[in-house]
Order: structure tokens, then C-alpha cells, then sequence
């Protein structure tokens, strides 16, 4: 299992401005000086993609060619503009007009110190970019371009630190504009923060959300042989520690098989029709034997997307935020579910009825059988396992009526305070930041959801990011968090978004 579905090798454009009247030797400097930045950039660059050099821009038409390519460009999932010289910013309205794009603004310059004992005019005309730059950042301010700005030499650790996040970002928001929901179901009945409005979403992020009945999948776990089950169900045994009553000629193997035909039929059907994230209801079950759980587990741990009862928001942003999980990180399904208020420091105990990623897991996962005691359906098999130590955050994609909002608690995931021997689901302990009474109340301010998406590994910063070139709100709750100050922020932002709302 890989944390990262398969997907093409993607680039993110980086673009030299300058202009022809620094002569054809100057230009020359500016192509060589650029293509070295990129080489520095790129040495840092974790997330799965190229920073690719484009040839100097230098004219209006030539802009406008370059950006309009890259808003074309299926390859291209963002790009980087540096003035290394100075480009008169008139020349980038019409192109940055076309462009549709994330954009992260680079202000640096070839060298990290300045020559002092020989610097001459020759070497300032050809580094301007401390006031090129500025030029060009005008032109954006004043045309609302959305974008990061990152200060600094390129091989600088910080630098390549924002850039990579960025590049993560841009990773995430690709994912978006292509994203494929399946909704096995409707949305569990009653409930306000799973429902949403589904065009505006897309509008919003791009994304499809698509509705199959519950019968397609049941219809399709009955076409599964049983030699096919059977060679799975091996693949579980190997892979992890299958409950002795669940193994091969074992009492409830049976229960086992068909959990493999579940996640047998599911793949087909996810696959043939080019989705990345689902949900399914236990309310809504049709032909069913089983809640989905193992599969739901295994399709998580390899970069679907998934939500209950019908949570399509939320499925859609673990997958987006899978995609922006480097390797070896961790991400899932997971809802806030119990307190401990103390002794001790406060905890939350996240939980779902079965499905929880094992990619946040410490230990090698049991698969285990149990009651589940709600859908009435057959007793399903699932991996129980606690998550392991580390920092991280929750968030959740929550539609607001006239907007989207993300919203984004840092968490510490911790060890359990005691044993857990009777609860026979995958979990995570944590202790919300500034403290669970003041995140709490922020979430629940903020309108957050009950189900969130949990990463150990998706940095604040490229939440940001994301947020930023999505143009939805973020509401980041974290040790700095007071009462007071989150209710004027709530105030402050939603007059703010009410202003620049896009029509959705």
C-alpha cells in the first residue's frame, strides 16, 4: 500500500522577467544567473514534481504567450516569477490576466552577498531585482493576483522550505480540479454539516461530486469469485495480524472473504470511473452483508478519500490533502468522538465506527471482527490499531451557505492514557492546542465540522497555501488562540469574504 495514488510527473513553470534593453550579453547573464536559481530550488524541492526553467520573458506578447501556456498545460500545476533585472510591469497585465495558475512571487537575486569591493554598474544594472521585483509586485497587488511571496537567496533552508511547500500546495489543488466523488447513498439523514452545496463546490475547487446507488456496489461484491477473495485475504494475512477466527478454514472466515470482495468490487468501480475519494452511509446500505471497513481502510491507506455517512466535503478533502502527503507520512478519516477532561491534561479521543487510515498507525494493524451495533447488517471485519505519537492537525472543509470555509486545529497526538481492551476500532488520542477547552470552543465557533481529516504530516503552511489559491477563509486555531481574539477574527473575516465572494 502507498500513501500517494498513481499520478503523471507534474512542474511547476519558473519564469525570468527582464526586457530587451539590457542588451543580448546582459540576457545572456539573466538566462544563466535564472537556470542556476532554479538548480538551487530544485536541490530542496521533497514534494513529486520538477521545477522546470522557461526561456527569459521579455516583451508583452512573449508574456502572455508563456502564461497562457502554462494555464493550458496539464503538466503544469503552478508557477514561479522572478523580475531578475527589471520588466516593466504594463507588460505582464495581459498575461497575468490569462493566467490560471497558483502563483508563488520569488524575490532573490543571483548572489547571496554582494561583491563590495568590486561591485561596478555594469553588475548593477544586470541585479535590480530588489526594485524590479517591486515593480512587478505592484502590478499584482493592484490586479488582486493571488499569490506567495517568498523572500530570500535560493539555496537559503527557509527559502526551499516555502517553495516546497508551496509546490505541495499546488500538488493539492491539482488534485482538486480533477477530483472525482463517489457517493454510495445520500448524506445520513437530518444532518446539516455533512450536506453542502455540491455545484458550488465545484465552482469553488473544481471537484465532481457524483452519486451511485448503494446497489452498484452490492451488485458488484456479488460478481467478485471467491478465488479472488481468497487470493486477497492471503495478501491480509501477510500484510497484517488477521484474528485467528478470521483465518483460512477458521470459524468466521467467511466474514473476512467477504470483506475482500468488498474492497474488490469498490477499486473496480473507483477506478473504472476515474474517482479518487467516496463515501458511503450506514443508513444506506441496500444488499450489503457488511459495513465497509477493511476496504474502506486499505483504499484510504492508498490515497483515496473517504468520509461516512454520506460526508462527501470531507472525503474530498482527504483526498486532497492526501495528495499532499509526502511519503511516510500519515493521514485519515477521523472524527472527534470522546473527552477525557482529566485527570491529567485534556485528551480527545478520535474514533470512527471502522474507518480510520492506517497510515497514522504505530503498530502493525489487527484485523479483527466485531459487533457493531448500528445499520443492522452482518458483523463487519476491520484493522484496530491506536495512532502513534507525533505533532499534527486536524481541519475540515465546511460550507458556509454563502462560502467555504477551511478550518485547522494544531494537535499532539499522544499515547492513551490507559489500555483501551474494549474498543475494538482503529483510534488516536490528542490534546487540541491552546488547550482543549479554547479549541473547542473555537471549532464549534468557526461552525467545524464533526468529521475532520487528521495529518501528521501536511504542514500548516501549505494549508495556507492551498487556502490561499483556492480563495476560500482559513481558520487556524493553534497556541496563540484566544476566545476573544478568535470571535473578532470570525467577525473581521466574514465581513472580509462577504466583500470579495466569488459568485457561487
Amino acid at each position: 500500500m502507498g500513501q500517494h495514488m498513481a499520478m503523471p510527473a507534474k512542474e511547476i513553470w519558473f519564469l525570468t522577467g527582464s526586457q530587451n534593453l539590457y542588451g543580448e550579453e546582459t540576457l545572456r547573464q539573466v538566462a544563466e544567473q535564472s537556470q542556476k536559481v532554479v538548480e538551487q530550488l530544485s536541490s530542496g524541492l521533497k514534494a513529486p514534481l520538477e521545477i522546470v526553467w522557461k526561456p527569459v520573458v521579455k516583451t508583452t506578447d512573449e508574456i502572455k504567450a508563456m502564461l497562457v501556456a502554462a494555464t493550458a498545460s496539464d503538466d503544469c500545476v503552478g508557477v514561479i516569477t522572478w523580475m531578475h533585472t527589471f520588466s516593466p510591469a504594463k507588460m505582464w497585465i495581459n498575461g497575468l490576466d490569462a493566467l490560471k495558475k497558483p502563483m508563488l512571487h520569488l524575490h532573490t537575486q543571483a548572489g547571496q552577498s554582494l561583491p563590495w569591493a568590486t561591485i561596478d554598474m555594469d553588475f548593477m544594472n544586470l541585479n535590480q531585482a530588489a526594485h524590479g521585483d517591486r515593480e512587478y509586485a505592484h502590478i499584482l497587488s493592484r490586479m488582486d493576483v493571488a499569490r506567495k511571496v517568498v523572500v530570500g537567496f535560493p539555496a537559503d533552508p527557509r527559502v526551499r522550505q516555502e517553495v516546497d511547500a508551496f509546490a505541495w500546495a499546488t500538488i493539492g489543488w491539482d488534485k482538486a480540479q480533477h477530483l472525482r466523488v463517489a457517493r454510495f447513498g445520500d448524506n445520513m439523514r437530518f444532518v446539516a454539516v455533512t450536506d453542502g452545496d455540491k455545484v458550488a463546490a465545484q465552482i469553488t475547487f473544481g471537484m465532481s461530486i457524483e452519486q451511485l446507488s448503494v446497489n452498484t456496489l452490492a451488485d458488484a461484491v456479488l460478481a467478485v469469485s471467491d478465488a479472488d477473495a481468497d487470493a486477497l485475504c492471503k495478501v491480509y494475512q501477510d500484510e497484517y495480524d488477521v484474528a485467528p477466527e478470521l483465518c483460512f478454514g477458521a470459524d468466521r472466515y467467511e466474514s473476512l472473504q467477504y470483506g475482500a470482495k468488498i474492497e474488490i468490487a469498490l477499486r473496480s468501480i473507483l477506478e473504472a470511473g476515474g474517482y479518487s475519494a467516496f463515501t458511503s452511509n450506514f443508513e444506506d446500505l441496500g444488499t450489503l452483508r457488511q459495513l465497509p471497513g477493511l476496504a474502506v481502510q486499505r483504499l484510504m491507506a492508498d490515497g483515496y478519500g473517504f468520509a461516512g455517512e454520506g460526508d462527501w466535503k470531507t472525503a474530498a478533502m482527504l483526498a486532497i490533502v492526501k495528495a499532499m502527503t509526502p511519503s511516510g507520512g500519515g493521514t485519515s478519516f477521523m472524527e472527534d468522538y470522546t473527552y477525557h477532561f482529566g485527570p491529567g491534561t485534556p485528551k480527545v479521543l478520535g474514533a470512527h465506527m471502522l474507518e480510520v487510515c492506517p497510515s497514522i498507525s504505530g503498530e502493525k494493524p489487527k484485523i479483527e471482527i466485531h459487533p457493531l451495533g448500528i445499520g443492522g447488517k452482518e458483523d463487519p471485519v476491520r484493522m484496530v490499531f491506536t495512532a502513534k505519537p507525533s505533532l499534527g492537525r486536524v481541519l475540515c472543509l465546511a460550507d458556509m451557505g454563502a462560502r467555504f470555509r477551511i478550518i485547522s486545529n494544531e494537535i499532539k497526538i499522544v499515547e492513551p492514557t490507559e489500555d483501551l481492551p474494549n474498543l475494538p476500532v482503529a483510534r488516536a488520542v490528542w490534546e487540541p492546542e491552546p488547550s482543549l477547552a479554547i479549541s473547542a470552543e473555537a471549532w464549534m465557533l468557526a461552525g467545524g465540522s464533526h468529521h475532520t481529516v487528521l495529518t501528521n504530516s501536511v504542514s500548516q503552511e501549505t494549508l495556507e497555501d492551498f487556502a490561499r489559491i483556492a480563495g476560500v477563509e482559513l481558520v487556524e486555531i493553534d497556541g496563540t488562540t484566544t476566545s476573544k481574539g478568535l470571535r473578532k477574527e470570525l467577525q473581521w473575516s466574514s465581513a472580509y469574504h462577504r466583500l470579495v465572494n466569488r459568485s457561487v
